[in-house]
């Protein structure tokens, strides 16, 4: 490594996610919230020189989203209402990291079901995403899914509450890169999932 020649900074040739080693030691914890979805937590953590903050950490089970393609190059979004954010929301589907013992793959593919009554013949996985690390330690899992056919009307899974109102909508994979980068569609993991997708066609 070496300084950058005229601006602040290090020259590099390859970065990644690295463990904390012996910084920011947890001082103390208190829990604010428990549930079956995600706790929530007042830390204080000690820094380099001694000086402590507060920190709120926001603990969900993880989750997992779904990139699913059809033969014709259409990429599957669902639109449902999201009370955090007031509006309708377009996004992939996805869902948490709700049943104990289930890998992401399994979860992905029970998603996918629920979601948008489909069954995918071919998995890959897409992406990582830590989604909002400045306080939640969720991670999410993005999966490539094709060969896609539907679940049979019998076996489809009801869906209630916000759900209920769900639409799925078949968007040319090309209008979807256009959708994100126009600001249309905000959704983070879809964002990701779409945005990988096109990286992943130009290697």
């Amino acid at each position: 490594m070496s300084e950058h020649p005229h601006l602040p900074g290090l020259l590099v040739d390859d970065v990644a996610d690295g463990p904390a080693g012996d910084g920011w030691p947890v001082r103390s914890a208190e829990p604010v919230h428990r549930s079956g979805y995600l706790d929530v937590d007042l830390e204080t953590i000690e820094g380099p020189e001694g000086e402590l903050h507060e920190r709120v950490v926001v603990r969900p089970n993880g989750a997992v989203g779904v990139l699913a393609l059809d033969a014709d190059d259409r990429v599957l979004l669902v639109e449902q209402y999201r009370h955090p954010l007031g509006r309708r929301v377009v996004e992939v589907p996805a869902g948490t990291r709700d049943v104990a013992g289930e890998d992401p793959l399994q979860t992905a593919v029970r998603e996918l079901g629920e979601e948008a009554d489909l069954v995918a013949a071919t998995w890959e996985p897409l992406l990582e995403l830590a989604v909002t690390p400045g306080y939640s330690s969720e991670r999410l899992v993005l999966f490539r899914a094709s060969d896609l056919s539907p679940v049979p009307e019998d076996e489809r899974t009801p869906r209630h509450a916000e759900e209920a109102g769900m639409r799925q909508l078949w968007l040319p994979f090309e209008r979807a890169v256009d959708a994100v980068l126009d600001g249309r569609v905000q959704d983070a993991k879809t964002c990701g999932g779409v945005l990988a997708e096109l990286a992943r066609r130009r290697r």
